[in-house]
């Protein structure tokens, strides 16, 4: 099997830390390769539940009200955990990033340093009704109502424009996968799009 290199990109709500974990559980049970996952959301959240720092403490309430994390923040997470964590042989999922055209540079270098020119990039793509309506339901503490329209209104406006740019780029597969679909089918056609079925 190729090693592969998954960048999901999604409305928050749209399931894509529901779909890295299928896609990894897979990937674990056909191949003996190691499965690195990163979900800056998720180390976020860990930071925010944390608050013994100051920056800690700014994350929390920019993650209540819904705002994109600052650049460089999401930056040290994504490459900490890369340079820890990623080696030659592993295959490498992403949630979170990049989200803003102008995180593309900084992850094209990583990706470049460690000789990952080939990516395949799932996007879920889900009305912005379902996703409300999942996030509304899962009573998270950060999904309040302001916070979700503000999450939306920046994924239209910063992260659409990131999948319009891996659509030109070279060896740049992009997946566009029903978000509306049960999970199983999502799953179902994300193992098609990356000849895992």
């Amino acid at each position: 099997m190729d090693i592969k290199t998954v960048i999901f990109i999604g409305p928050q709500g749209s399931g894509k830390g529901t779909q890295i974990e299928k896609l990894k559980a897979v990937l674990e049970a056909r191949d003996r390769r190691r499965v690195v996952d990163i979900q800056t959301g998720r180390r976020f959240r860990a930071l925010a539940a944390t608050q013994e720092t100051f920056a800690e403490d700014k994350i929390a309430t920019s993650l209540n009200s819904g705002v994109l994390q600052p650049d460089f923040i999401t930056t040290v997470l994504w490459g900490r955990a890369m340079l820890d964590q990623l080696d030659d042989k592993s295959h490498l999922l992403i949630d979170g990033f990049p989200r803003t055209v102008g995180q593309i540079p900084d992850l094209d270098d990583a990706f470049k340093f460690f000789d990952r020119m080939t990516i395949d990039v799932v996007n879920l793509a889900t009305p912005e009704a379902v996703v409300r309506a999942r996030m509304e339901s899962r009573a998270r503490q950060d999904d309040t109502s302001d916070s979700i329209e503000e999450r939306l209104r920046w994924y239209r406006e910063e992260t659409l424009p990131v999948i319009e740019y891996y659509r030109t780029r070279p060896n740049t597969r992009v997946h566009d996968v029903d978000g509306t679909l049960s999970i199983d089918d999502v799953h179902a056609a994300i193992l098609a799009g990356l000849q895992l079925d």
